[in-house]
């Protein structure tokens, strides 16, 4: 059995952006970019394309990847994410759940979505999301909806 190969685009650091700075204060790392940044995290390919051209034809700038690790990594590398969209279930490492944890507790500002086919695990994602859990299978349109009313809370709207 092969390995799946996964790829993330990452950008190099920036400036205000990061984890929170060495004072144990947390910035919003996230500045405030033209267009709008949303970072994708879904571990089924096909659903991850189509989302993400989806979203950029709706103006945003997105960055992709299959798994919570590669979601830390682009913060890491201080890329100004302002929405988190994320699968719960992502595979073998890190779930969705863990990952809008950490990014909670790391970049408080981010607007974190969280997807899933399974509805049971709706009330485990209240605490963490913006908002209820987005239900697959969902429409472009509703995504797009939410991501609009995320963005309100920065005073933007569109990407």
């Amino acid at each position: 059995m092969r390995a799946a190969l996964s790829l993330v685009w990452v950008a190099p650091n920036r400036r205000n952006s990061g984890p929170p700075a060495g004072d144990g204060i947390k910035r919003s790392g996230n500045g405030n970019p033209i267009p709008s940044t949303i970072l994708v995290i879904e571990d089924e390919i096909l659903i991850r394309l189509a989302v993400c051209d989806y979203l950029r034809g709706c103006g945003y700038r997105v960055i992709e990847g299959s798994t919570g690790e590669e979601a830390q990594r682009v913060f890491r590398a201080g890329e100004p994410v302002e929405i988190l969209f994320s699968d719960i279930n992502l595979g073998r490492g890190m779930t969705g759940f863990a990952l809008a944890a950490w990014v909670r507790e790391n970049y408080p500002a981010v607007r974190i979505l969280l997807t899933s086919g399974i509805e049971t695990l709706a009330d485990d994602a209240t605490h963490l999301c913006d908002g209820p859990l987005m239900s697959k299978p969902y429409s472009h349109g509703a995504l797009e909806a939410r991501i609009k009313r995320l963005l309100g809370s920065f005073g933007r709207t569109t990407g």
